[in-house]
């Protein structure tokens, strides 16, 4: 199900230009309403359900209800982030409340190189990254 706010919790980001969840959303489905001051997903028939929003409103007043795979039936899921973790909280629906630490990127934003582990080697061979030649001689790709 595709995220909501919870109009009585936002408040907008306190009357910046652009809220969090506007600016965080990969989709750029959250919007500000002018005269409410509130945000609102304005196409949730096209929310990805990456709760990157629920992340990273500062107030949690927006809510994705998780699929049954991910979060169990009648269930609710909240993540509270911290500096190094997130903590998510799931409620079922019996009242039991169990919650999970995970850590956060220690490595800033566009500073991680997955392919540092590659020098040296020949990544125009056919071959896989990982995988040896074992003297097997391979052709090599052919450019159009």
């Amino acid at each position: 199900m595709p995220s909501f706010v919870i109009q009585e919790k936002c408040d907008g980001c306190k009357g910046g230009e652009k809220t969090a969840c506007m600016y965080i959303c990969p989709n750029d489905l959250m919007v500000l309403d002018p005269n409410a001051m509130k945000a609102y997903n304005q196409e949730p028939d096209q929310c990805w359900e990456c709760f990157s929003c629920v992340k990273i409103c500062p107030t949690q007043a927006i809510e994705v209800r998780g699929y049954a795979d991910f979060v169990p039936l009648g269930s609710s899921i909240m993540p509270m982030m911290g500096t190094e973790d997130v903590m998510w909280t799931c409620k079922f629906r019996n009242g039991l409340v169990k919650r999970f630490k995970f850590p956060i990127r220690t490595t800033s934003e566009g500073a991680a190189n997955s392919y540092d582990d590659l020098k040296g080697k020949d990544i125009e061979s056919a071959l896989l990254s990982t995988q040896e030649a074992d003297g097997v001689e391979l052709p090599k790709p052919q450019t159009i």
